[in-house]
C-alpha cells in the first residue's frame, strides 16, 4: 500500500530544505522517471475511503429500534397463536418503516458519493522544464504547482513564490477572510490557521498568483486526515432518538406490566391459561402504536426532502431534527453571520452619483442618475462615457468570474472583484466581449 506523506512541518522548512527533502527542482520540476517512482511510492492524489456497509446490513440495521423489537416480537406471537392477518399487518408496518428508512439514507450516501467523484479538478505544474495541465490525481509530491486566481488548491503546498497572494481558506479553518500568503519560514509550533507559507488542498485561490511544492498528496494533506478522523468517530443519538428509546422503554415496562397483572389476575380468578395467555398478548399489540415508527419516519423523510431541496445533504434521518433542537448558536469575533458577498450599490464618477439596483452577484438590474442625491433619472442618450469607462476598467483589471448554477450567481476568486463584474453586466457589459474588443 503507498505510503502517505503529510505536510505536518514544512512550514517550519526554508525553501531548499523543502526542495531537497523531496528530491525535487526549483526550477525544472520533477522528471518523468521521478514521477513514475512517486506513483509507485505515494499513489495517485485521491481520497481513499473505507468500503461501506453491505446494503443487507444497513437494511437490518434499519430494525434496530426498541419500538421496531416489540413490534417484531408481537407479531411473533401473533402468528404462534394462528393469527396471521394481524401478525401480517405487524410486519408490514416494520417492513415498511424500515424501506422509507433506507431509501431515504442509500438517495444520501449516492448524493455524497456523486459529489466525491465530481471533485476533479486540472492544475497547471512545472516538469522537465515544461509547464503542463494535468487532472488534480496525477500530482506526487516534489512537483511544482502554478496557482493563479480561481483556481482550487490541489494538494498540500509549501510556497515558494508568491505575488499578492490571498487563499480562501474558510473550509478548513473557518476563517472567512481570505489570507495573506508569504514564502519566509515558520516556528515549528505555528497553529494551522497561521501558516501563512502554505496552501492546503481544498482552498481556493481569490487573489494573485504563486508558486507551490507539492508536500502531501492524497489522505496525508490536512483534508485527508479530517476525512479519516471523521470515518473513526463514534456513533451519536440525537435528541429525537434518545427521546424514541426513553418513550420506548417506558412503554415497553408498562406494557408488560399490564400483561403480567392481568394474566395474574385471569389465573387467580380461575380462569383458564391459554385464554389468559392470549387476553395478555392481545393487551400487548393493542396497546402498542403500530403506526408510531413509521409515522415518525415519513415525518423524517419529509424534512430530509426539502433539506435537498436547499442543497443539504442529511446521510441519517434523524439527524434531520437536531438543528430544530439547537438552543443556542456560537459565533466568533462579532457575531455578525454574512453571506460573504458584495455588491456595488452606488458609484460616484465625473462628479455625478448613480444608483445600481439589484443584489449579490447577479447581472439582474439598473444603473441610474442621482439628481440632489434623492430624484432617480433614467438616461437618454446611454451611458455617460466617464461611467463606461469607469465601469470597463472594473472588468478588464479582474482576475475573476461570475458562474451561475441554476438561478444562483456565485464568484470564482476575490467577492469585491465578482460584484465590479456584476454591475458592469448590469450596464450590458461582459467579460468575453470586452476581452475579445481588446
Amino acid at each position: 500500500m503507498p505510503v502517505q506523506l503529510q505536510s505536518r512541518a514544512y512550514h517550519a522548512h526554508s525553501n531548499r530544505e523543502a526542495i531537497e527533502s523531496l528530491n525535487s527542482n526549483a526550477e525544472a520540476g520533477l522528471t518523468p522517471e521521478e514521477v513514475a517512482q512517486c506513483y509507485e511510492q505515494y499513489g495517485w492524489n485521491e481520497l481513499q475511503f473505507r468500503a461501506g456497509k453491505p446494503a443487507w446490513l444497513k437494511f437490518l440495521l434499519q430494525f434496530n429500534q426498541p419500538l421496531l423489537y416489540i413490534l417484531l416480537l408481537a407479531g411473533i406471537v401473533k402468528a404462534f397463536l394462528g393469527s396471521w392477518t394481524n401478525a401480517g399487518v405487524i410486519w408490514g408496518v416494520t417492513l415498511i418503516n424500515a424501506i422509507i428508512g433506507y431509501v431515504q439514507e442509500a438517495k444520501a450516501e449516492g448524493a455524497i458519493a456523486a459529489l466525491v467523484k465530481a471533485v476533479t479538478t486540472e492544475t497547471t505544474v512545472l516538469r522537465d522544464g515544461q509547464t503542463l495541465r494535468i487532472p488534480s490525481r496525477d500530482l506526487v509530491p516534489g512537483d511544482l504547482v502554478l496557482l493563479a486566481s480561481g483556481d482550487k488548491v490541489p494538494a498540500d503546498l509549501r510556497l515558494l513564490k508568491v505575488r499578492s497572494l490571498q487563499i480562501d481558506e474558510s473550509g478548513l479553518t473557518g476563517e472567512s477572510v481570505p489570507v495573506d500568503k508569504s514564502i519566509a519560514s515558520l516556528p515549528l509550533d505555528t497553529p494551522l490557521a497561521e501558516r501563512t507559507n502554505m496552501a492546503y488542498a481544498g482552498s481556493y485561490v481569490t487573489f494573485g498568483q504563486g508558486h507551490g511544492l507539492v508536500v502531501a498528496t492524497a489522505n496525508g494533506t490536512e483534508v485527508g486526515q479530517i476525512s479519516q478522523s471523521m470515518e473513526s468517530r463514534v456513533s451519536l443519538s440525537t435528541p429525537l432518538t434518545r427521546k424514541f428509546a426513553k418513550f420506548s422503554h417506558t412503554l415497553l415496562y408498562g406494557i408488560l406490566t399490564l400483561a403480567t397483572l392481568t394474566f395474574a389476575i385471569g389465573l387467580g380468578r380461575g380462569e383458564d391459561w391459554v385464554q389468559m395467555f392470549e387476553a395478555a398478548v392481545a393487551l400487548t399489540v393493542s396497546a402498542i402504536p403500530e403506526g408510531l415508527p413509521a409515522v415518525v419516519t415519513v415525518t423524517l423523510a419529509i424534512g430530509v426532502n426539502r433539506m435537498a431541496k436547499r442543497n443539504a445533504i442529511i446521510r441519517k434521518l434523524p439527524a434531520v431534527e437536531a438543528l430544530g433542537s439547537a438552543t443556542v448558536i456560537c459565533s466568533d469575533k462579532t457575531g455578525t453571520l454574512t453571506e460573504n458577498q458584495m455588491t456595488v450599490q452606488a458609484i460616484y464618477a465625473g462628479g455625478t452619483h448613480y444608483r445600481v439596483s439589484g443584489g449579490g452577484y447577479s447581472p439582474k438590474g439598473e444603473i441610474s442618475r442621482l439628481s440632489n442625491n434623492t430624484t432617480v433619472e433614467p438616461f437618454e442618450y446611454g451611458l455617460p462615457p466617464v461611467l463606461t469607462a469607469c465601469l470597463m476598467a472594473g472588468i478588464l483589471c479582474n482576475d475573476s468570474q461570475l458562474k451561475q448554477t441554476g438561478k444562483d450567481w456565485s464568484v470564482v476568486g476575490d467577492p469585491t472583484e465578482g460584484a465590479l463584474i456584476a454591475v458592469a453586466e448590469k450596464a450590458g457589459m461582459s467579460q468575453a466581449g470586452l476581452g475579445a474588443c481588446c
